[in-house]
């Protein structure tokens, strides 16, 4: 059974940064996507950003240059380095680990929140 486990929100004012860190235990199958997405309170969820085994990225238009993911696919954790936090950055962060195709996985994370104040 595989786990994930988030740390690293928290408050911060408008301007700041914030690290966030997931790390899976449990064995995990083969090539996958690692990412972050979020939750505003009334909204739905919506990636953040997403990084595959070969270290290809991808991230929202709203946070392209500011926000920072990568991985250790030795450790399987993947993190998420925010900088110049906006009010609207304010959510709950969950991270992801999904495999499409042969052996499919699509595990999340508790949640972590994230709050921006102005």
């Amino acid at each position: 059974q595989v786990q994930l486990v988030e740390s690293g929100g928290g408050l911060v004012q408008a301007g700041g940064s914030l690290r966030l860190s997931c790390a899976a235990s449990g064995s995990i199958f083969g090539t996958n996507a690692m990412g972050w997405y979020r939750q505003a309170p009334g909204k739905q969820r919506e990636l953040v950003a997403t990084i595959i085994s070969g270290g290809s990225t991808n991230y929202a238009d709203s946070v392209k240059g500011r926000f920072t993911i990568s991985r250790d696919n030795a450790k399987n954790t993947v993190t998420l380095q925010m900088n110049s936090l906006k009010p609207e950055d304010t959510a709950v962060y969950y991270c992801n680990v999904r495999r499409v195709g042969f052996f499919q996985y699509d595990y999340w994370g508790q949640g972590t929140q994230v709050t921006v104040s102005a």
